[in-house]
């Protein structure tokens, strides 16, 4: 047998995936992968990324001389002809006994810098070009295609229109300022205007631009015409922050959907929440299965009161099987400050109504007094952006925030100003010019009526779903503070 020199192309290579699902005994098939294990010189366990589960491949090291088998080791990458039997071990339907094997590509276990063996997410962000080939990773990744997939599923099953919104922009939808500029000058001879600043007359596009925070503002361009839209992109917030929840580029979803109020908007946060998890559930249960018991395991070594409430499955289910609570912002302040964590300062932020509710508190009412998620609406308008729909009472606007257990908020919305001299008059009040917005000005002037939408954080759904503590850990390539490797 010729184990250097054998023509593969003789036969169509069959996915690890499909092997396991539809195998049939007594077949002769091809397949491809990296190996995850090498047990006693016999079985390796084989896995192309197609599934989370390996296909064991029988070896009869004899018949193979002991320089190839030297080089099977930890992933290597290996070609596989033999026929499929019927295991004679439990935990799997099948096994391939090899006839053939070729060596694609060598892993010389003394070098590499995965090892089988438990390592660190803090130690795989470092090998980010390696982290994709450990279990969790793999996972994790085949999830947050999943819940990509079903977004799109769920909204053109529901009639809506995916739109490309820019990702360099001149104006700042949340207005907060924390934007990354985009410039072709040369940084160190920028042209001056008379008053010394950088003439962006001057620049690529004549004007100061960014990169985009939110593609909301050109969403409600789409949703006054076709009626229902939603973008799906990468976002960018120049925040220097160091959490386990934040980035400085990530993905966001916007709907915006014309003739809809406050309560529609959070009618579809829920229903879409709980369908993006249910997807995952039902086609990826191998995946979120191995991630349940790695929690598990981890928690072993925690204090109870730190371990989750229930276990990650369980929990999914929970979300899906009951309504999210839905109270006003006033009343969640009430019961913050009502609550015995507040009483005995357990908190590290204040809770005073005209103020921000922080992680802490939105997980207080999400984790302890509710037990699931919360919709929390009406917030102060202070607080919140120049385009939300103010209220009758005129000190709240129609804003919404669905607030997840473990995450905080994943969604933020709000029922859109359709009013034009209210629109104005907020711009006014925090000082945004309106030359600048002009045309979101002439959405309210011809044809407007009321309309609605969120942003939900693509990577904190992820995180969500998968369970994992840091949110640099369900993005490929982190960018974060300090931080642009790979």
């Amino acid at each position: 047998m010729d184990i250097h020199n054998i023509d593969v192309k003789e036969m169509k290579r069959t996915e690890v995936n499909q092997v396991l699902q539809e195998g049939k005994v007594g077949s002769e098939i091809l397949v491809k992968g990296w190996v995850k294990a090498f047990r006693a010189n016999r079985f390796i366990s084989l896995n192309d990324g197609s599934g989370f589960n390996n296909l064991q491949v029988v070896v009869d090291f004899e018949n193979y001389p002991e320089e190839l088998i030297k080089r099977i080791s930890f992933h290597s990458c290996i070609s596989v002809k033999g026929e499929l039997v019927e295991s004679q071990g439990a935990g799997q339907k099948f096994e391939l006994v090899a006839k053939e094997i070729e060596i694609l590509g060598d892993s010389n276990a003394g070098d590499y810098v995965l090892q089988p063996k438990k390592m660190t997410p803090e130690y795989l962000r470092e090998k980010a070009h390696f982290r994709m080939r450990t279990n969790t990773f793999s996972a994790v990744f085949r999830i947050r295609h999943a819940v990509a997939f079903a977004i799109h599923k769920y909204y053109n099953d529901n009639g809506y229109y995916y739109m490309h919104t820019p990702i360099i922009t001149g104006s700042d939808a949340e207005g907060a300022g924390e934007m990354f500029r985009v410039s072709a000058l040369d940084p160190d001879n920028a042209p001056k205007g008379e008053d010394g600043k950088v003439d962006y007359k001057q620049d690529f596009f004549g004007k100061a631009t960014n990169l985009t925070v939110s593609g909301q503002l050109q969403a409600e361009i789409g949703a006054l015409a076709l009626g229902k839209v939603y973008t799906f992109g990468p976002t960018f917030r120049a925040e220097n922050s160091n959490t386990s929840r934040h980035l400085a580029e990530f993905w966001m979803i916007e709907p915006e959907v014309a003739f809809c109020d406050i309560h529609g908007d959070m009618d579809l946060a829920e229903d879409f929440s709980k369908y993006l998890i249910k997807y995952v559930l039902d086609n990826y249960p191998d995946d979120l299965k191995f991630l349940e018991n790695r929690i598990l395991d981890m928690e072993k070594q925690m204090p109870k009161e730190q371990r989750r409430p229930m276990p990650l499955i369980e929990t999914l289910n929970f979300v899906i099987e009951n309504d999210f609570e839905r109270i006003t912002y006033t009343e969640a302040v009430n019961i913050l400050r009502s609550s015995k964590p507040y009483k005995k300062g357990r908190f590290e932020f204040d809770v005073e109504w005209g103020k921000d509710l922080q992680a802490e508190h939105e997980r207080w009412l999400v984790e302890k007094k509710f037990k699931k998620p919360v919709i929390v609406v009406d917030y102060p308008k202070d607080i919140k952006s120049f385009y939300m729909r103010l209220n009758d009472d005129e000190k709240t606007v129609a804003a919404m925030d669905v607030l997840f257990p473990g995450i905080g908020e994943v969604i933020g919305g709000s029922q859109r100003e359709e009013r034009l001299e209210f629109l104005q008059k907020r711009m006014a009040e925090m000082d945004i010019p309106e030359h600048e917005l002009w045309w979101y000005l002439e959405l309210r002037k011809f044809g407007g009526c009321p309309h609605a939408g969120f942003g939900m954080g693509f990577e904190r759904m992820v995180q969500f779903i998968t369970g994992m503590s840091n949110i640099r850990d369900v993005i490929p390539f982190p960018r974060v503070p300090g931080s642009a490797e790979f």
